[in-house]
């Protein structure tokens, strides 16, 4: 799973270098986010696949979806806290390569535990590449491209939910599961290739300190927003990490209509980051009430339309759309309310999205291996959604007690 991270630059960085071919560095960038989001939502539409690989069961494979999200939960805060003062570039190639090692482990895998292993390493290095990759991109940019710069390196991660995953899906379908990781593997390279080609060499931010990035955890807007995220993004988690044998097992799709399901939630993706956009414009508090509301009713429509095959698809794609909503607003919210931290306050966007995934794969399994059915994970969701609108709705009464005093 999916999310987008914005960061402010260090006064020094305003003056770096521009690249000698602007777009070609910022694609380099974008090809990152590219590696990480195919492998991040690849392993849904192959967990049949990958469970029969390991010898594991689907809810107990479900559970390395689970492990990856830890990973990105632990190495995000760690990594930006340690890594503020790192050369850029030096530090995208080392996360890189780290991802392709670990992408690498993962198609080597021979048993569960140690796919388990590989995927909460692989994804170490997730929220820390696109935080900086950011800073990056925006520091190559002139003033008033910074945002479109910062958005191109994001489009990665949306097409690869258009295209990387269900080419990946199909991949593995046809080659086996351990391609898809392969091919992972090998994008991860191709981008420390185009780094070194085509990003100049970006100091860090010599003012970083470990304390001024703590003090993000000093404020209780930060701490509402992030279980916020936490909680109310895991509903639609708690569905997608189950899609594949949901669509198949209940709604009587073939395996061969997988890869159109991802194709269709990558086209959510991409069609909800742009009316986040719209909606952020006019609210933050009431864009977030609207995803949140919105995602516990898609669910509910979820779980009474997936028996009849086809016409979930476009519930699904309604769940994603709304699923951006959330994402691109929380993340605003808490780059409102981190103040000078703006590196972990982007890093820990990406932990809080990643608790959700870990939460909502957990608890889908639990259901399901409850012997409640693969159709549960959807009534999981409505209520980790009602959660999260409960908290929005704490937050929103502090802001407004803040406020008037």
């Amino acid at each position: 799973m999916t999310t987008t991270a914005t960061t402010e630059l260090a006064p020094t960085e305003t003056r770096q270098p521009r690249a000698s071919h602007f777009l070609l560095a910022v694609l380099a960038l974008a090809m990152g986010g590219f590696a990480i989001g195919t492998t991040e939502f690849v392993t849904m539409g192959l967990l049949p696949e990958i469970a029969d690989g390991v010898g594991a069961s689907i809810p107990s494979t479900g559970h390395v979806i689970s492990a990856y999200a830890l990973g990105v939960v632990v190495g995000a805060p760690v990594l930006a806290f340690f890594g503020a003062k790192w050369p850029r570039r030096g530090l995208l190639v080392a996360l890189m390569l780290a991802y392709a090692v670990f992408n690498a482990a993962s198609a080597l895998a021979t048993d569960y535990h140690l796919l388990f292993a590989a995927r909460f390493l692989d994804g170490l290095p997730h929220g820390a590449y696109f935080g900086v990759a950011s800073l990056v991109a925006a520091s190559l940019a002139p003033p008033e491209r910074k945002g479109r710069a910062v958005a191109l390196v994001m489009l990665g991660l949306s097409v690869a939910n258009v295209v990387g995953v269900p080419a990946a899906t199909w991949m593995g379908q046809h080659l086996g599961w351990r391609s898809a990781f392969w091919g992972v593997a090998a994008l991860s390279l191709l981008t420390v290739a185009l780094v070194l080609a085509f990003v100049p060499a970006c100091p860090g931010d010599p003012e970083a300190t470990g304390r001024r990035e703590l003090k993000a955890f000093s404020t209780r807007q930060v701490w509402l927003t992030l279980l916020a995220g936490a909680v109310g993004f895991g509903g639609m988690f708690a569905v997608y990490t189950y899609i594949s044998p949901t669509l198949t097992g209940v709604g009587g799709l073939s395996e061969g209509s997988i890869p159109v399901a991802l194709f269709v939630f990558g086209l959510g993706m991409v069609a909800g980051t742009w009316v986040a956009g719209e909606l952020a414009d006019w609210s933050i508090f009431r864009s977030l009430l609207i995803g949140s509301v919105g995602m516990g009713a898609v669910l509910l429509l979820f779980w009474f339309v997936v028996p009849h095959g086809w016409w979930s698809l476009p519930v699904v794609f309604l769940i994603t759309v709304l699923g951006s909503v959330l994402v691109v607003n929380l993340q605003l919210r808490l780059m409102d309310v981190a103040g000078e931290a703006q590196t972990l306050g982007a890093a820990m966007n990406h932990a809080s999205l990643n608790v959700a995934n870990a939460l909502g794969a957990w608890l889908g399994g639990l259901v399901i291996a409850g012997g409640y059915g693969y159709r549960a994970p959807a009534l999981v969701g409505v209520a980790l959604s009602v959660g999260g609108l409960v908290v929005i709705l704490a937050s929103a009464a502090l802001h407004s007690r803040a406020s008037r005093s």
